[in-house]
């Protein structure tokens, strides 16, 4: 059943992805169609991870939420940064602040790992276990607590729901 639910997840976003990209002419689905089918038969078992994402409506109502989340946190942020790269006599404390995250997916680290550093003013340099470790231009929180709370929870809550 994992193994139909992990290919059905790489056709259809393989498919996804083709008609994003070329388009949704009657010869670019079909030509789409084909190489995400040829696709997903010889490497389906290697898209494994697809499979944690779960397709409840609940998880699929969230999905547009976090991508909203994401955007309205990359906007802050990038704002941010470039105030303090306009105004250089702003104070910045960079350094490496340690967060802990509650999802259990593989497929949802990654995600909140590259979440975290696509938004200007903070990388994600490591992960170990239920731990990151996070590089962040401006260090405000005293804590694991604070920084998790400040930097990981605002996508968590999301990822969560869609990948657990």
């Amino acid at each position: 059943m994992q193994r139909l639910k992990s290919f059905l997840l790489s056709l259809i976003v393989l498919f996804v992805l083709w008609l994003a990209i070329a388009g949704a002419n009657r010869d670019e689905i079909i030509a789409g169609g084909a190489v995400a089918l040829l696709i997903s038969l010889l490497f389906g078992r290697n898209l494994a991870l697809l499979s944690e994402l779960r397709l409840t409506p609940r998880a699929l109502l969230r999905m547009p939420v976090y991508l909203l989340v994401f955007l309205i946190e990359l906007i802050k942020s990038a704002v941010d940064v470039s105030r303090r790269v306009l105004s250089p006599s702003l104070p910045i404390h960079p350094g490496i602040v340690k967060v802990r995250t509650r999802l259990k997916s593989r497929l949802g680290r990654i995600i909140l790992a590259n979440s975290i550093t696509l938004t200007p003013g903070t990388m994600v340099v490591e992960t170990a276990g239920e731990y990151f470790y996070i590089h962040w231009i401006d260090i405000t929180a005293p804590d694991i607590e604070a920084a998790t709370e400040s930097i990981v929870r605002k996508f968590e809550a999301h990822l969560e729901v869609i990948f657990g």
